[in-house]
Protein backbone atom coordinates (compact mmCIF):
# COMPACT_ATOMS: atom_id res chain seq x y z
CA UNK A 1 0.00 0.00 0.00
CA UNK A 2 1.18 2.97 -0.83
CA UNK A 3 1.31 5.89 1.89
CA UNK A 4 -0.65 8.79 1.13
CA UNK A 5 1.86 11.97 1.28
CA UNK A 6 0.97 14.38 4.46
CA UNK A 7 1.02 17.96 4.09
CA UNK A 8 1.97 20.55 6.73
CA UNK A 9 -1.51 22.36 7.93
CA UNK A 10 -3.06 25.00 5.78
CA UNK A 11 0.48 25.42 3.42
CA UNK A 12 -1.98 23.22 0.50
CA UNK A 13 -3.01 25.96 -2.16
CA UNK A 14 -0.95 28.63 -0.44
CA UNK A 15 1.15 31.61 -2.73
CA UNK A 16 4.96 30.53 -2.91
CA UNK A 17 4.99 34.57 -2.23
CA UNK A 18 2.84 35.75 0.30
CA UNK A 19 2.69 39.06 1.99
CA UNK A 20 2.91 37.41 5.32
CA UNK A 21 6.48 36.57 4.83
CA UNK A 22 7.08 40.18 5.69
CA UNK A 23 6.68 40.16 9.39
CA UNK A 24 8.09 35.95 9.38
CA UNK A 25 11.47 37.45 7.66
CA UNK A 26 11.53 40.34 10.61
CA UNK A 27 10.84 37.73 13.17
CA UNK A 28 14.26 35.31 11.75
CA UNK A 29 15.87 38.80 11.43
CA UNK A 30 14.98 40.03 14.92
CA UNK A 31 16.96 36.43 16.11
CA UNK A 32 19.83 37.51 14.13
CA UNK A 33 20.20 40.41 15.78
CA UNK A 34 19.66 39.58 19.00
CA UNK A 35 21.48 36.34 18.68
CA UNK A 36 24.02 36.50 16.28
CA UNK A 37 25.15 39.70 16.55
CA UNK A 38 23.85 40.40 20.29
CA UNK A 39 22.14 43.96 19.61
CA UNK A 40 19.16 44.31 21.85
CA UNK A 41 18.84 47.82 20.55
CA UNK A 42 17.91 46.27 16.97
CA UNK A 43 16.73 43.06 17.86
CA UNK A 44 13.59 43.94 19.93
CA UNK A 45 12.62 46.65 17.91
CA UNK A 46 12.75 44.09 14.96
CA UNK A 47 10.92 41.51 16.87
CA UNK A 48 8.01 44.13 17.84
CA UNK A 49 7.66 45.36 13.97
CA UNK A 50 7.60 41.91 13.24
CA UNK A 51 4.64 41.04 15.57
CA UNK A 52 2.99 44.34 15.00
CA UNK A 53 3.05 43.75 11.07
CA UNK A 54 1.79 40.31 11.49
CA UNK A 55 -1.16 42.00 13.73
CA UNK A 56 -2.67 43.74 11.12
CA UNK A 57 -1.93 41.24 8.26
CA UNK A 58 -2.89 38.24 9.37
CA UNK A 59 -4.40 37.44 12.80
CA UNK A 60 -3.77 33.54 13.17
CA UNK A 61 -0.11 34.09 11.80
CA UNK A 62 0.30 36.85 14.67
CA UNK A 63 -0.49 34.56 17.10
CA UNK A 64 1.52 31.57 16.03
CA UNK A 65 4.67 34.28 15.90
CA UNK A 66 3.84 35.16 19.45
CA UNK A 67 4.55 31.97 20.93
CA UNK A 68 7.99 32.08 18.82
CA UNK A 69 8.54 35.45 19.73
CA UNK A 70 7.86 34.56 23.70
CA UNK A 71 10.90 32.31 23.71
CA UNK A 72 12.80 34.13 22.09
CA UNK A 73 12.39 36.39 24.75
CA UNK A 74 13.03 34.38 27.38
CA UNK A 75 16.50 33.29 26.20
CA UNK A 76 17.42 36.52 24.85
CA UNK A 77 17.21 37.38 28.47
CA UNK A 78 20.40 35.63 29.93
CA UNK A 79 23.48 35.31 28.50
CA UNK A 80 24.13 32.30 26.29
CA UNK A 81 27.83 30.73 26.49
CA UNK A 82 29.51 27.92 27.36
CA UNK A 83 30.01 28.42 31.18
CA UNK A 84 29.29 25.21 32.75
CA UNK A 85 29.44 26.65 36.68
CA UNK A 86 26.75 25.05 38.36
CA UNK A 87 24.95 28.14 38.74
CA UNK A 88 25.00 29.05 35.16
CA UNK A 89 23.96 25.31 34.39
CA UNK A 90 20.95 25.84 36.30
CA UNK A 91 20.09 29.88 35.26
CA UNK A 92 19.78 29.20 30.99
CA UNK A 93 18.29 25.34 31.95
CA UNK A 94 15.47 27.42 33.47
CA UNK A 95 15.55 30.06 30.98
CA UNK A 96 15.55 26.93 28.05
CA UNK A 97 12.73 25.56 30.15
CA UNK A 98 10.58 27.96 30.30
CA UNK A 99 11.64 29.05 26.61
CA UNK A 100 9.44 25.81 25.71
CA UNK A 101 7.06 25.46 27.99
CA UNK A 102 5.26 28.77 27.48
CA UNK A 103 4.55 28.16 23.75
CA UNK A 104 3.37 24.94 24.72
CA UNK A 105 1.26 25.95 27.38
CA UNK A 106 -0.80 28.62 25.85
CA UNK A 107 -0.97 26.63 22.69
CA UNK A 108 -2.69 23.85 23.98
CA UNK A 109 -4.50 25.28 27.09
CA UNK A 110 -5.12 28.93 25.63
CA UNK A 111 -5.17 28.69 22.00
CA UNK A 112 -6.65 25.40 22.59
CA UNK A 113 -5.01 24.19 19.13
CA UNK A 114 -2.64 22.34 20.70
CA UNK A 115 -0.27 23.10 17.24
CA UNK A 116 2.73 22.71 19.59
CA UNK A 117 3.67 18.73 19.94
CA UNK A 118 6.38 17.07 20.84
CA UNK A 119 6.27 13.42 19.33
CA UNK A 120 8.52 10.89 20.72
CA UNK A 121 6.29 7.72 20.51
CA UNK A 122 5.29 8.00 16.76
CA UNK A 123 4.86 3.92 16.34
CA UNK A 124 6.87 3.82 13.26
CA UNK A 125 10.07 1.66 12.93
CA UNK A 126 13.29 3.54 11.78
CA UNK A 127 13.71 2.41 7.98
CA UNK A 128 17.47 1.19 6.68
CA UNK A 129 18.03 4.29 5.41
CA UNK A 130 17.47 6.27 8.69
CA UNK A 131 19.63 3.67 10.55
CA UNK A 132 22.33 4.44 8.18
CA UNK A 133 21.94 7.98 8.42
CA UNK A 134 22.71 8.22 12.11
CA UNK A 135 25.99 6.22 11.40
CA UNK A 136 26.82 8.74 8.50
CA UNK A 137 25.71 11.77 11.20
CA UNK A 138 28.84 10.54 13.10
CA UNK A 139 31.32 9.92 10.62
CA UNK A 140 30.32 13.60 9.22
CA UNK A 141 30.82 14.48 12.55
CA UNK A 142 34.44 13.15 13.02
CA UNK A 143 35.43 14.77 9.42
CA UNK A 144 34.41 18.10 10.11
CA UNK A 145 34.14 18.91 13.39
CA UNK A 146 37.90 18.78 15.10
CA UNK A 147 39.03 20.38 11.52
CA UNK A 148 36.58 23.31 12.35
CA UNK A 149 36.78 23.80 16.23
CA UNK A 150 40.77 23.07 16.56
CA UNK A 151 41.75 25.12 13.17
CA UNK A 152 39.51 28.24 13.66
CA UNK A 153 40.81 28.03 18.10
CA UNK A 154 36.52 28.03 18.38
CA UNK A 155 36.54 25.25 21.38
CA UNK A 156 38.23 27.69 23.40
CA UNK A 157 34.64 29.35 23.38
CA UNK A 158 34.03 26.29 26.06
CA UNK A 159 35.52 25.48 29.24
CA UNK A 160 38.87 23.30 29.65
CA UNK A 161 37.69 20.15 31.17
CA UNK A 162 39.97 17.41 32.61
CA UNK A 163 38.38 16.27 35.88
CA UNK A 164 35.55 13.90 35.95
CA UNK A 165 33.34 16.61 37.38
CA UNK A 166 34.09 19.09 34.85
CA UNK A 167 33.69 16.62 32.22
CA UNK A 168 30.29 15.07 33.21
CA UNK A 169 28.96 18.64 33.46
CA UNK A 170 30.23 19.83 29.78
CA UNK A 171 28.55 16.54 28.78
CA UNK A 172 25.37 17.43 30.19
CA UNK A 173 25.33 20.86 29.32
CA UNK A 174 26.31 20.02 25.76
CA UNK A 175 23.56 17.51 25.41
CA UNK A 176 20.61 19.38 27.19
CA UNK A 177 21.23 22.55 24.51
CA UNK A 178 21.14 19.85 21.50
CA UNK A 179 17.57 18.57 22.76
CA UNK A 180 16.43 22.30 23.25
CA UNK A 181 17.41 23.21 19.96
CA UNK A 182 15.03 20.25 18.72
CA UNK A 183 12.36 21.12 21.72
CA UNK A 184 12.22 24.54 20.48
CA UNK A 185 13.67 24.94 16.47
CA UNK A 186 11.93 22.16 14.98
CA UNK A 187 9.02 21.06 17.46
CA UNK A 188 7.72 24.47 17.89
CA UNK A 189 9.62 27.48 15.47
CA UNK A 190 9.27 25.70 12.59
CA UNK A 191 6.33 23.86 13.01
CA UNK A 192 4.27 26.59 14.01
CA UNK A 193 5.74 28.49 10.57
CA UNK A 194 4.71 25.88 8.77
CA UNK A 195 1.68 26.37 9.24
CA UNK A 196 1.33 29.90 7.50
CA UNK A 197 4.30 28.89 4.45
CA UNK A 198 5.29 26.29 2.56
CA UNK A 199 7.89 23.70 4.42
CA UNK A 200 10.92 24.90 2.84
CA UNK A 201 10.10 28.93 3.64
CA UNK A 202 9.60 27.92 7.04
CA UNK A 203 12.66 25.97 7.19
CA UNK A 204 14.67 28.38 6.11
CA UNK A 205 13.08 30.95 8.82
CA UNK A 206 13.65 28.79 11.69
CA UNK A 207 17.57 27.70 10.10
CA UNK A 208 18.36 31.46 10.64
CA UNK A 209 16.94 32.05 14.50
CA UNK A 210 18.35 28.67 15.35
CA UNK A 211 22.41 29.36 13.50
CA UNK A 212 22.21 32.59 15.26
CA UNK A 213 21.84 31.19 18.56
CA UNK A 214 24.55 28.36 18.20
CA UNK A 215 26.58 31.52 16.94
CA UNK A 216 25.72 32.77 20.88
CA UNK A 217 26.64 30.11 22.35
CA UNK A 218 30.23 28.98 20.51
CA UNK A 219 30.16 28.63 16.83
CA UNK A 220 32.35 31.52 15.57
CA UNK A 221 34.38 32.14 12.86
CA UNK A 222 32.78 29.78 9.34
CA UNK A 223 30.62 27.89 12.21
CA UNK A 224 27.29 29.60 10.19
CA UNK A 225 28.64 27.27 7.56
CA UNK A 226 28.29 24.65 9.38
CA UNK A 227 25.35 25.27 11.74
CA UNK A 228 22.54 26.44 8.75
CA UNK A 229 22.92 23.77 6.49
CA UNK A 230 22.59 21.34 9.81
CA UNK A 231 19.41 23.46 10.60
CA UNK A 232 17.86 23.26 7.59
CA UNK A 233 18.79 19.17 7.76
CA UNK A 234 17.28 18.78 11.09
CA UNK A 235 13.80 20.63 10.24
CA UNK A 236 13.79 18.47 6.84
CA UNK A 237 14.67 15.02 8.67
CA UNK A 238 12.08 16.20 11.05
CA UNK A 239 9.07 16.84 8.72
CA UNK A 240 10.15 13.43 6.98
CA UNK A 241 9.86 11.18 9.74
CA UNK A 242 7.40 13.41 12.06
CA UNK A 243 9.79 12.14 15.14
CA UNK A 244 11.00 14.35 17.68
CA UNK A 245 13.21 11.01 19.04
CA UNK A 246 14.74 10.59 15.75
CA UNK A 247 16.22 14.21 15.34
CA UNK A 248 17.20 14.24 19.21
CA UNK A 249 19.05 10.93 18.12
CA UNK A 250 20.68 13.10 15.12
CA UNK A 251 21.29 15.50 17.21
CA UNK A 252 23.48 13.98 20.25
CA UNK A 253 25.33 11.42 17.99
CA UNK A 254 26.52 14.82 16.46
CA UNK A 255 26.79 16.74 20.12
CA UNK A 256 28.94 13.44 21.09
CA UNK A 257 31.47 13.62 18.58
CA UNK A 258 31.54 17.37 19.80
CA UNK A 259 31.69 16.67 23.40
CA UNK A 260 35.10 14.12 22.27
CA UNK A 261 37.12 16.99 20.20
CA UNK A 262 36.07 19.61 23.02
CA UNK A 263 38.01 16.89 25.73
CA UNK A 264 40.30 16.52 23.15
CA UNK A 265 40.87 20.07 21.62
CA UNK A 266 42.05 20.64 25.46
CA UNK A 267 43.76 17.87 26.26
CA UNK A 268 45.84 16.78 23.47
CA UNK A 269 46.73 13.81 24.66
CA UNK A 270 43.50 12.24 24.93
CA UNK A 271 41.26 10.67 22.15
CA UNK A 272 43.99 10.88 19.12
CA UNK A 273 41.34 9.52 16.53
CA UNK A 274 40.37 12.80 14.76
CA UNK A 275 42.52 14.30 11.89
CA UNK A 276 42.53 17.74 11.34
Amino acid sequence: MTATPVHSPNTLGRPRASVKLVPAILLSASGVLLFGIGSDVLGYPALALALGIAWLIDRPLFRDMLLIAAGMLIISAIPLDADISVGNMIQMGSALALAVIVPYVVSRWVYRDHAVRFPINTGQRWTRIERLYLVFIVILGWAILPFYMINTGVYENWPAVSEPFEMTRLFIGVNAVGIWDELFFVCTTFTLLRRHFPDWQANLLQAFIFSSFLWEIGYHAWGPLLTFPFALLQGYTFKITKSLTYVVCVHLLFDLVLFLVLVHAHNREWLNIFIY
